[in-house]
Parts: C-alpha cells; sequence; structure tokens
C-alpha cells in the first residue's frame, strides 16, 4: 500500500508559469535596447535568435563549443546563466551586445511571465488541505519576484533554486534537499514537472506526475495533482 502524500514539488517554467511569446520577447527586447527593427530584420532575427538559444525555452539548436561548458552549468550561478545565453544570442550575425542583453533581461521582468489559469487555485486548495509544498527549479537566476507578481508567495513552504543550493536536476541531490526542507521523506512526496529531469525525483523515491508544457494562458491540467493528494 502506498504511503499518502503529504508535499508537492512543483518545477517552475512549463509547470506553473509561461514565459512571453517570442515575438513579444523580441519587440520589447528591441525597443529596449534601441535597436531598429523594421518588419523584415524582425522576420529574419526571431527565428534566428529562437534557434540560437532563447532563456525560457527551446534549447539551442546548436551550442558552438565555444560555449559548450558554460551552457551545460548555466543553471549552478547567475553569471553563468547570463554568459551563457547572452553569448548565443550574441552568435546571431547583426546582434549587438545591447540587444543580447535586452533581450537577456526580459527574462528577470516578472510581467514578461504568465502564470497557467489552475495554478494558483491548486496551490491554494494544498495549501487548506495542509499539504507541504515547494518550487524546485533548474536556474540561474532568483524566481522569487515572479513567484510574488502571480500571488504565488505565500503559497510555498520553499523555494529551491539550483544556482542557490549548487546541484540541479536530474542530480538526485536536489530532490533530497527538497524533502528535507519540507520535513517529509521522498516516499510522501510527489514531484510534479513537464520534463525527464523532473521525473528524476523517482530515483529518491518520490512519486511523478509530467504534464508536457502547455502554450501561454492555456488551462494546464494541473488538477491531476490534486486527485493524486486526495485522501
Amino acid at each position: 500500500m502506498r504511503l499518502p502524500i503529504d508535499a508537492v514539488l512543483f518545477d517552475f517554467h512549463g509547470t506553473l508559469m509561461q514565459v512571453e511569446a517570442a515575438e513579444d520577447w523580441l519587440r520589447g527586447g528591441a525597443r529596449t535596447a534601441g535597436y531598429p527593427l523594421p518588419e523584415a530584420e524582425f522576420e529574419r532575427l526571431l527565428p534566428a535568435l529562437v534557434a540560437a538559444g532563447r532563456a525560457g525555452g527551446p534549447l539551442p539548436a546548436h551550442v558552438p563549443d565555444e560555449y559548450a561548458r558554460l551552457f551545460a552549468e548555466r543553471d549552478l550561478s547567475m553569471e553563468q546563466h547570463r554568459g551563457a545565453y547572452t553569448g548565443l544570442l550574441s552568435t546571431v550575425d547583426g546582434v549587438t551586445p545591447e540587444l543580447a542583453t535586452a533581450l537577456y533581461e526580459r527574462l528577470l521582468d516578472p510581467t514578461t511571465w504568465i502564470a497557467y489559469p489552475d495554478a494558483a487555485p491548486v496551490l491554494a486548495e494544498l495549501r487548506l488541505r495542509g499539504i507541504r509544498t515547494a518550487m524546485i527549479s533548474n536556474i540561474g537566476f532568483d524566481l522569487r519576484p515572479m513567484l510574488a507578481a502571480s500571488g504565488f508567495a505565500g503559497l510555498f513552504d520553499e523555494v529551491v533554486l539550483s544556482y542557490e543550493v549548487g546541484a540541479q536536476k536530474p542530480d538526485p541531490k536536489i530532490f533530497r534537499l527538497s524533502c528535507d526542507r519540507l520535513g517529509v521523506e521522498p516516499e510522501r512526496a510527489l514531484m510534479v514537472g513537464d520534463t525527464a529531469a523532473d521525473g528524476a525525483a523517482v530515483v529518491v523515491g518520490c512519486r511523478s506526475l509530467l504534464l508536457p508544457a502547455s502554450p501561454v494562458g492555456q488551462v494546464h491540467g494541473l488538477d491531476a495533482v490534486l486527485q493524486l493528494t486526495t485522501r
């Protein structure tokens, strides 16, 4: 007989929130950088920048050798995260350092992140049920402003960020640490995410629910969490 679930660990991007559309990202970054963006330039740059490596996804189509190590370890420090993504964006022909920086820094703006509409209700219900929660993310910058802007800050008992703890999913250390901080055994925890790295929580004994990332603004299917935590 399986033990009841006393805690839920949530991934961030693609699980609770989505980043703004790529079109808005490029137009906003260009405005900030003062980069001329006639329609022909917009049409040229958008697919090239997304393929090069947009922070917030998708993954780069190709990582040049000179950025390979930096990109692999990007979620272990703020400097590496910024350096990896601004470097990759700068490989696109015509992209200035100012534009690369502006595009990266849009990711740090809480208003460019949109919560899935079912995220807050599910988190609030877990709180009412007395189930402890943690947000656990591979990231190289602080996500707490995004949680606060979306009304999530009071709905998490713990926030575990890879760059702060020196471990990133799928490393078992980050799952064990999250459970330790919540004061629960892994066998009594559920990890909710959208990638195989999130699913690796099963290695330490957690159960896992993987929901493929939904488009911006769509209901994400997080009600499944409530079904799994019904006692």
